[in-house]
């Protein structure tokens, strides 16, 4: 919206400086603070409100004996994170934008579904919260969503996609592309649920998830950007999606979000997130790998979130399988997810969390070289 006035403002009065709004760097940096604010002036009055109301994290049965302290702690912080990235989002991204109309609907429908579900465990006292089936109808409804209007109706937001409303790019790889056909909705929507639930495994320990939903959000602003620039496009030999660069203040907004709850969330947490904040966060992650056409990307991109949700499946399956096959069930790992792996082998959570970030760098270079080395 501000946008919009400081635009109208510098052509009916011609005032300094208002011109530089049209700048998508500009609006960006201004998304960034001003999420990275509202989250510093929301977050302590949403975490009085629940503290005084009691809203608090039940202990895990299937978190490391030392978690059981943090029993009480102040969850559904989530609604800090998102109500900064919308504000800001409507503030300095064009709303008229297609690409920013479906990642709002991506942010409001599965951050509804995640307060639905902290609700249900934290106010009603459901120790299961939403049962697991209707979660996974509502991310399915959120991929069908997205995959149908970008298949279906490829015209409504880019020309040049109707081309490519299938496609896909492979890192590392020149001008091989990879046609998904008729399986390219069910693909979003495993693309769209399984980052979903990925970040949302994430969220184990002080600032992990949100720390490194921070990183990737800032490498997928630089990638946003890319692709919705003809010149940085055509020399990267990306396809060149117009009208993508406006997710950059998307992505910038979620960064600054991020940080500023990070703030709140950093060790020892005064407030968690709760599936009210990962769930919306991982399908934003996943949504907007799909819009850009980089979904082969974001086994690397998030590749935090990856090794998070390998390592809870590994140990599932092996558990079941030992277990037909011994009578007994045995674990590859001391616990899953693997962050609690590391911390029953004694690591400070401190380090885990700092360790992990590492690896997220690492892997937002890696990500960015792709685009180069090609």
């Amino acid at each position: 919206m501000l946008y919009y006035l400081f635009g109208w403002l510098e052509k009916l009065y011609h005032i300094p400086g208002f011109g530089a709004v049209q700048y998508i760097t500009v609006r960006a940096g201004a998304a960034a603070v001003t999420a990275l604010f509202i989250a510093f002036w929301v977050g302590p009055k949403l975490i009085r409100q629940l503290k005084e109301r009691q809203v608090g994290e039940a202990a895990k049965l299937e978190a490391p004996k030392t978690h059981l302290s943090k029993a009480g702690t102040p969850t559904m912080g989530g609604l800090i994170v998102l109500a900064a990235i919308l504000v800001a989002g409507l503030l300095w991204a064009d709303i008229r934008n297609l690409y920013v109309d479906m990642i709002l609907f991506v942010t409001v429908a599965l951050g509804s579904v995640g307060f639905l579900d902290d609700y249900l465990k934290v106010i009603k006292k459901k120790p299961k919260g939403l049962i697991g089936r209707y979660k996974i109808v509502g991310q399915v409804f959120v991929g069908f969503v997205v995959g149908g209007v970008i298949y279906f109706f490829p015209q409504w937001i880019d020309a040049g996609l109707v081309h490519m409303k299938s496609s896909t790019t492979v890192p590392f790889v020149k001008h091989l592309g990879l046609d998904f056909g008729y399986l390219y909705i069910p693909i979003v929507i495993f693309i769209i649920t399984a980052t979903s639930n990925a970040v949302n495994l994430t969220d184990g320990l002080d600032g992990l998830a949100i720390g490194t939903v921070a990183i990737v959000s800032m490498t997928l602003a630089v990638i946003t950007y890319i692709s919705g620039n003809v010149k940085w496009s055509e020399y990267l030999l990306i396809p060149f999606l117009k009208g993508t660069g406006e997710l950059a203040i998307y992505c910038a907004a979620i960064s600054g979000a991020a940080l500023g709850f990070l703030w709140f969330n950093s060790y020892p947490a005064q407030v968690f997130m709760g599936d009210t904040g990962s769930l919306a966060l991982g399908g934003i992650i996943g949504a907007m790998c799909v819009m850009i056409k980089q979904e082969l990307l974001l086994p690397t991109l998030g590749g935090v979130f990856l090794m998070e949700t390998v390592s809870v499946i590994i140990q599932r399956t092996y558990f079941k399988y030992t277990k037909k096959k011994y009578g007994e069930g045995r674990r590859v790992f001391r616990m899953a997810p693997i962050h609690h792996h590391f911390e029953l082998l004694g690591w400070p959570e401190p380090k885990i969390v700092t360790r992990f970030y590492i690896v997220a760098i690492l892997l937002m270079i890696v990500s960015l070289v792709t685009l180069k080395v090609r």
